[in-house]
């Protein structure tokens, strides 16, 4: 329920706050005297545009606040997903700057329009005569009718089946259309993918092959290098072996002669170890080293074919062909088992659909179990607000379709009288007959189900008398359940409040002022008797306006 409501330069409005309570609150004022003005700022609280031309003072801000108690409203889930504090008592500011800039706030923290009017359009619900055709559509029909059914957790069930079938569809939609790509690609994608399995694809073999490749093509200069190499170490009278061994024994004879000399002794001996280990490792490569044509031209055409392949697929090296052959192959495997997964896709579909199926029949079970109440309980209310000979045909259709709403159709029809064709209520029922139908329909839903605050933007227009005092009765009982608001001209209506607020025009300063005051009993009193009879009050019309009250 909204608490309160403070509005700051707006319109005609300079500076207004005011408190409501639970129950009826009645709002009144003469034509033009601002409570169009009151609703506009209301509606920036639940997420409307903001307009620059709404400040009264061109240069200071506008601020719009209202206080909500939100504690029986289970809307913590929703500020949560919006990141939004939660507060029991939750408070909604809307500014707009001189520069035109618009900004809001929910608990201090900012909000977009989206979030705004999401969370307004459950805390506040406002009918005129204008918004009545929302009785029309057929999601607000069906909504009554599974408020008096129960339908809530049914409906849940379904539309969680329903964005789970959804789901399922475009991803077997998405499996089709790529099979269908990947059919085209696959020949094409099989003869890269084989192309790249044949050829010697691991990492360093490009580097392997090209060492193996200079060794082989330059072999001749290769053994003459090793040749030369153990002439150098083995001649006999000036080769390194032979210069060594004449070197150890010299040093060996230094060793006896003291300590210093052992030290350099032992190196040369080991020198002398590793040269002739060396002049072995030289003869073996040199007896293994032979022309090998055949050998050349392998391991040639081995790297003329990753050279082609890095050119042919624009790649690097060959750790990006191994990489390529891999993503190849998964084309290939995919495009294979692409037929299975379709298969498995389609099966869970078929599973969906039967639920889907079961769960839309069974919201039209209870569907059709509660039209002859509502049916029922339409046509006994109507009567009383002047409609006796109001009439309605209702019925559900399953039909194949998936709709968020189940797998029904509606038909809702409306007679208002003896002998006339019964068609959609948009055609067939004037504006004040909806009204009064939104009414009772408001009044149904009240009984099975948490409303938001109602506020009634003069529904009653073009209605009087007993049937106005019915109206007002009706949202009378209405509030012992919720808070609700009616902006009326009737003091028939206007009687019924729990509390009575008074919009007026005042003049300030050669300025012209919106305000809207709280009234006492005795200017209740005063205000429906000059709705009743004018301005010149007459003693008729004070007793009448007693008599309403009382």
């Amino acid at each position: 329920m909204i608490s309160s409501l403070s509005i700051k330069n707006y319109a005609l409005i300079d500076h207004l706050e005011v408190s409501f309570d639970r129950g009826f609150t009645c709002i009144t004022g003469e034509t033009g005297a601002g409570k169009s003005i009151l609703l506009g700022g209301l509606s920036l609280i639940l997420g409307k545009r903001a307009d620059l031309s709404s400040l009264q003072d061109k240069d200071r801000k506008c601020v719009i606040e209202a206080e909500f108690d939100i504690k029986n409203y289970q809307l913590k889930s929703f500020f949560d997903a919006n990141d939004l504090d939660y507060e029991p008592t939750t408070i909604i500011r809307r500014e707009i700057l001189p520069s035109g800039k618009s900004r809001a706030f929910i608990n201090d923290s900012p909000a977009v329009l989206t979030v705004l009017t999401a969370l307004g359009n459950q805390l506040i619900d406002v009918h005129s005569q204008h918004q009545t055709m929302q009785l029309t559509e057929n999601d607000f029909q069906l909504r009554v009718i599974d408020a008096l059914a129960a339908n809530t957790e049914r409906l849940q069930n379904y539309k969680k089946q329903l964005i789970a079938y959804r789901a399922t569809e475009k991803e077997l939609q998405t499996l089709i259309d790529f099979q269908q790509q990947a059919n085209k690609e696959q020949d094409y994608n099989s003869f890269l993918l084989k192309e790249l399995e044949e050829a010697p694809l691991k990492l360093g073999i490009q580097d392997e092959l090209e060492e193996q490749y200079e060794q082989l093509n330059n072999v001749e200069v290769i053994m003459e290098a090793l040749s030369k190499s153990g002439q150098l170490l083995n001649n006999e009278q000036v080769g390194i072996l032979a210069l060594l061994l004449e070197l150890k024994q010299t040093s060996q004879r230094l060793a006896s002669f003291g300590n210093q000399f052992v030290s350099v002794n032992e190196r040369i001996q080991s020198v002398a170890i590793e040269m002739d280990d060396l002049a072995s490792e030289l003869q073996i490569a040199q007896d293994g080293v032979e022309a090998n044509p055949q050998l050349l031209e392998a391991v040639n055409e081995k790297l003329q074919l990753l050279y082609d392949l890095q050119k042919k697929h624009n790649v690097a090296d060959v750790a990006g062909l191994i990489s390529l052959m891999e993503e190849l192959s998964e084309k290939v495997s995919a495009t294979e088992n692409a037929e299975a997964r379709i298969e498995e896709k389609q099966q869970l579909l078929a599973q969906q659909h039967k639920a889907l199926v079961a769960l839309g029949q069974e919201l039209g079970v209870h569907r059709s179990k509660v039209i002859p109440l509502l049916k029922k309980q339409l046509e006994e209310r109507l009567a009383s607000l002047g409609m006796p000979s109001a009439t309605f045909q209702i019925s559900v259709k399953t039909t194949d379709d998936f709709k968020s709403t189940g797998t029904d159709d509606l038909l809702f029809l409306f007679s208002a009288n003896k002998g006339s064709d019964y068609g959609a209520l948009k055609k067939v029922a004037s504006g004040g007959e909806l009204s009064r139908i939104m009414l009772t329909i408001k009044s149904i839903l009240a009984q099975y189900e948490q409303l938001p605050s109602l506020m009634f933007d003069e529904i009653d227009t073009g209605v009087s008398g007993e049937i106005s005092n019915r109206m007002g009765s009706i949202m009378q009982e209405m509030s012992k359940t919720m808070q609700l608001f009616s902006i009326t001209h009737l003091p028939q209506v206007a009687s019924k409040g729990d509390q009575h607020f008074k919009v007026y025009k005042e003049e300030d300063g050669g300025l012209t002022r919106t305000k809207m005051k709280l009234l006492t009993q005795d200017e209740r009193v005063v205000e429906l008797a000059e709705m009743l009879g004018g301005k010149a009050l007459s003693d008729s019309a004070m007793a009448h306006a007693r008599e309403l009250l009382n």
